[in-house]
């Protein structure tokens, strides 16, 4: 290993898991670990790259020094960001498998009980047929889960990271909110929230905002498409700040006009939700329980709002294609995890369907402590209402002023925070 003082935590904190992870493979009997998630190789290394479409491994010997499996353009990776020594990197023609058995025969590992993450969304069941054929000497055995079983709990310093990503989080969202204005698009609303977002020294996210309106709110994961909000509508509006790939997430709503009664109520089940789960958040609390706090309180409802997902999921390092770790575990029903100090959450008690036609949500993203949980935010829950008037001028086009003007604020507060 290389002792390094650049890397996102201290050279200790990698040394930690990396003896925390040779416990695990001890205890399933593993020579050697093969791990192709790329959460997971940078949880361990610091590693990361966009390529990580191409294949990747880092391989963790039981004893031994480990080494990195990349393709060659992504080993300057390996040397700018992290502290491994070793690397076979392969050309773009190059066989990658291969490359990955013959060093593993060069590492001694030739005969070995050797674990790889059968369920990595980036290790397909082609590469993992061609390891099984060209890996004919040892044990190949699934592992998937034994990095997992570490990240689950975050540090004091993974907290302090995520506090930067939720530092870029709610500056995004409250240059959403601010943006918000009948004749404005939805593309306008996303690029105040991006602008301020990258501003508080948030770095790309998993996933960019979703921002819809109106009837739009019904289709899930959608965002953006150039649509004009109409006076009296509603925008549902989703932001996860990025910091280090280590990711915050949260909910909120605006509204053009007067609370209509089954909105009003529907704002008043998520903040009890919200307020009854966070209360309740302790370890020894199963994440069945915390669902089933949540699911209760939303559906006790006659305006036809549901929730119809989980009602929140781990969250943490990420990358494309989603910002959560939800699987490793999620607040739904039948799951019987216990929380612990450190574990990190997105809650999501949000409403589909209010009237039939409007998505509304409210949510936060927390941490577990010693006796409870605590919020990465401060940011007011209720829902941002904007009086009939407020439009966009010009026919329609764009509200630039306040598009504007909520860049500025963002900046003001940067200057402000960095003044503290």
């Amino acid at each position: 290993m290389i002792e390094r003082d650049d890397m996102t935590f201290p050279f200790e904190e990698y040394q930690n898991r990396l003896t925390a992870l040779r416990e695990r493979m001890k205890e399933r009997l593993l020579d050697a670990v093969i791990i192709t998630d790329p959460e997971n190789i940078m949880y361990l290394t610091d590693y990361q790259t966009t390529g990580y479409s191409f294949f990747q491994a880092l391989i963790v010997p039981l004893d031994g020094e480990p080494f990195m499996v990349t393709r060659h353009l992504e080993e300057s990776n390996v040397y700018a960001r992290t502290w491994v020594e070793k690397t076979r990197p392969y050309e773009d023609n190059g066989d990658a498998i291969q490359r990955l058995v013959g060093s593993l025969k060069e590492s001694g590992l030739a005969k070995a009980s050797i674990g790889y993450e059968r369920n990595s969304y980036f290790f397909p069941a082609y590469h993992q047929d061609r390891l099984r054929t060209a890996y004919n000497g040892g044990h190949l055995l699934d592992c998937f889960g034994i990095v997992e079983e570490g990240r689950i709990r975050k540090s004091p310093a993974e907290i302090e990271v995520m506090r930067k990503a939720a530092h870029a989080t709610e500056a995004g969202m409250q240059a959403g909110l601010d943006a918000v204005a009948a004749g404005v698009t939805e593309n306008e609303i996303g690029a105040a929230i991006s602008n301020a977002m990258f501003r508080a020294g948030g770095e790309p996210p998993a996933v960019m905002p979703y921002v819809t309106s109106g009837p739009r709110t019904m289709i899930g994961h959608a965002t953006w498409e150039g649509r004009r909000v109409e006076p009296g509508e509603h925008v549902f509006l989703e932001v996860g700040g990025c910091y280090r790939r280590y990711h915050t997430a949260m909910m909120r709503t605006a509204v053009l006009g007067d609370l209509s009664p089954s909105m009003e109520r529907a704002q008043s089940r998520m903040l009890e939700a919200l307020q009854r789960v966070e209360s309740a958040i302790r370890p020894g609390l199963t994440v069945s329980d915390a669902d089933n706090i949540v699911r209760d309180i939303i559906s006790d409802n006659d305006d036809e709002g549901v929730l119809i997902t989980r009602s929140g999921y781990s969250i943490g390092i990420a990358f494309p294609p989603s910002w959560d770790e939800g699987y490793i575990v999620s607040l739904m029903q039948g799951v019987s995890t216990t929380l612990k100090e450190g574990m990190t959450f997105h809650l999501i008690p949000w409403v589909w369907g209010v009237d039939g036609n409007k998505t509304v949500g409210i949510s936060d993203t927390v941490y577990v402590t010693a006796d409870g949980c605590k919020s990465f935010f401060t940011m007011d829950r209720e829902f941002t209402l904007k009086p009939e008037g407020n439009a966009a001028s010009g026919s329609g086009a764009a509200n630039v002023d306040k598009i504007e003007d909520a860049r500025r604020r963002a900046a003001k507060k940067d200057i402000q925070k960095s003044g503290e």
